[in-house]
C-alpha cells in the first residue's frame, strides 16, 4: 500500500494587542495548493505575545491531517525564538518557573510535536501579503464587538502535569 504524501501548509500569523494589556486578537492565515482559510477572533484583556502565539497553536489545531509539513510565517521573535533556541524546551524542562503564558505554550507544545514545523521570523509591517493580511484580521478581531475572555491571562498557572517532553 504506497502512503500518502504529508500535506504541505503555509501558515501565516499575527497578533495584536491594543495596549499591553489591552483587548487583543489574532489572524491566522493557512495556505494548502489552490485551499485558503482566515481564522480570528478577539479577546477582552490579553497581551500581544499571547496572541502571537494564539495565532500559531489555532492554525496548528485547524489542521486536518497529522504529520503536516507546516511553514510558518510570523513577525513575532518571542515565538521564532522560543522554538528555534530551544527555550521551550528547556521552560518545560524548568516547568515554566518565572516564566508567562504557560497554559499556551503547553497547548502549543501538545499540537507542534503531531507536525514537522519550521518557523521563518518576518519583518512585520514590510508588505509581506500573508503577513499584512493578519495583521488586519488581529487588529480588527481586537476591535471586535464581542469579545472573549482569556482566562489563562487572569491565571497563569498551568497544569504542569499535562507537560510530555516528547519531540
Amino acid at each position: 500500500m504506497k502512503e500518502e504524501p504529508s500535506p504541505t501548509i503555509v501558515m501565516y500569523t499575527d497578533g495584536s494587542s491594543l495596549g499591553n494589556p489591552g483587548p487583543g486578537g489574532y489572524g491566522t492565515l493557512l495556505l494548502h495548493g489552490q485551499h485558503k482559510k482566515e481564522l480570528s477572533a478577539g479577546f477582552r484583556l490579553t497581551t500581544n505575545n499571547r496572541m502571537e502565539l494564539m495565532a500559531v497553536i489555532v492554525g496548528l489545531e485547524a489542521l486536518k491531517h497529522k504529520n503536516c509539513q507546516v511553514t510558518v510565517y510570523t513577525d513575532s521573535r518571542y515565538v521564532v525564538d522560543a522554538v528555534e533556541k530551544g527555550w521551550l524546551t528547556n521552560w518545560i524542562k524548568n516547568r515554566f518557573k518565572g516564566k508567562k503564558n504557560s497554559d499556551l505554550w503547553l497547548r502549543f507544545w501538545d499540537i507542534y510535536q503531531l507536525h514537522a514545523v519550521k518557523f521563518v521570523w518576518v519583518k512585520g509591517h514590510a508588505s509581506i501579503p500573508g503577513n499584512e493580511l493578519c495583521d488586519r484580521l488581529a487588529v480588527a478581531a481586537a476591535n471586535g464587538m464581542n469579545l472573549s475572555e482569556d482566562d489563562g491571562f487572569h491565571q497563569e498557572k498551568p497544569m504542569l502535569n499535562q507537560i510530555n517532553p516528547g519531540k
